[in-house]
């Protein structure tokens, strides 16, 4: 064997290493692309608070895409999480305001820890029964959540009028100041929308690596019937996906109407959108079964300093859509790449090697999940949890 063929494969692996690496670090490489450019067109763009601010704009756009990440690795989709954080912003101002009580004559002004609490409780909710519609009732996830947008978003609309409800700083003599802590606090210079993003995406982070209910969640995107089959509680690790992307869009909904000091029944349109991209643009597959934590929270960055740049720079709000979209777009062509491509190399090995359909199957058949076609069909016991 000549010096120029072993140096050809090793070549070659080199060159499919270097695609591996760039198509899983695409995030990470778009974020400091972004950063490099608009540093070199607005010299504002990489201040200290310049990087603040635009870090406490990112804190929504991350919680709601961290929310939406669970659900994606199951297979499903929530697009309410928009409608969510709307719904939850205005039940934390209708409650500082007051609650008149009619029939005793009175007004209830509950404090803000008593505001925010409920509101989240909301929040879970709502993810509670778009769970229970998916798992239960097995509404398809983009039905039961595309109804749930409009019918959260039409409560949030009854209750206000269609008003924006402003002035959230409370009375001190009522006993419900303190809402603006969430939007303008900061702890060691850091915004407090920040650091309870930072929270919330450790947690999920140790949830999804270091817990059985994190292995049950990349187990059921990555083949729920196997899962079931395996003893994995399906139904239940569905609807609490459902329920935690519920809780997150709750406390970013408290978050930015703390920063606004103020709620719209409007708030958070197309949010849901801006979600979904995070995931993608993070690696996540949409299909289910991969996705990381990091991945989302680059996502995150990525579209919201790609926003904020764009605005800093001058740009018109119309091309800010365009780019963004162009983004989302070209993620989704990456992740096609990266995920399609096993499938389709194992689909050309028996064309390269016509005794490897012979041999006993590698261990990354099992990996994909795909069946066996060759296989005998096999009797399953009854669908349960």
């Amino acid at each position: 064997m000549t010096t120029s063929a072993v140096a050809a494969p090793k070549e070659s692996a080199q060159r499919i290493d270097l695609s591996k690496l760039l198509l899983e670090g695409r995030a990470f490489l778009a974020l400091a692309l972004i950063i490099v450019v608009f540093s070199l067109l607005s010299p504002n763009f990489l201040t200290v608070d310049n990087l603040l601010i635009m870090s406490s704009h990112v804190a929504i756009f991350a919680l709601l895409s961290l929310g939406q990440l669970l659900v994606v690795l199951t297979g499903g989709i929530d697009l309410s999480v928009g409608s969510t954080l709307g719904f939850t912003a205005v039940i934390g101002g209708f409650l500082l305001r007051g609650v008149p009580l009619d029939l005793f004559g009175v007004t209830v002004y509950p404090n803000v820890a008593a505001s925010v609490l409920i509101a989240v409780v909301l929040g879970g909710l709502i993810g509670a029964l778009n769970g229970v519609l998916v798992a239960r009732f097995k509404v398809a996830p983009f039905v039961a959540t595309l109804g749930m947008l409009y019918v959260i978003r039409g409560f949030a609309l009854l209750l206000t009028n269609g008003r924006t409800i402003n002035d959230l700083s409370g009375d001190e003599g009522l006993g419900n100041t303190g809402f603006e802590w969430l939007g303008f606090h900061r702890i060691l210079g850091i915004p407090a929308g920040v650091l309870i993003m930072a929270v919330i995406a450790l947690a999920i982070a140790v949830m999804l690596g270091r817990t059985t209910f994190g292995r049950w969640l990349y187990a059921t995107g990555g083949n729920q019937r196997a899962a079931q089959l395996s003893g994995v509680p399906v139904r239940r690790v569905t609807v609490w996906v459902y329920v935690i992307s519920g809780l997150c869009s709750a406390v970013a909904g408290l978050i930015l109407a703390s920063t606004l000091t103020s709620a719209s029944p409007t708030a958070g349109n197309t949010y849901e959108l801006t979600a979904i991209a995070g995931v993608v643009i993070g690696g996540a597959a949409l299909s289910g079964g991969r996705g990381t934590v990091r991945g989302t929270l680059l996502g995150a960055f990525v579209i919201g300093f790609l926003s904020d740049g764009l605005v800093l720079i001058g740009v018109s709000a119309y091309w800010q859509t365009v780019f963004v979209g162009a983004v989302i777009v070209v993620a989704v062509l990456l992740n096609s790449l990266q995920y399609g491509r096993p499938r389709r190399a194992r689909a050309a090995a028996p064309a390269a090697d016509p005794g490897a359909a012979d041999g006993p199957a590698g261990p990354d058949a099992a990996a994909d999940g795909e069946p066996d076609p060759g296989s005998a069909p096999r009797t399953e016991p009854p669908r349960s949890d």
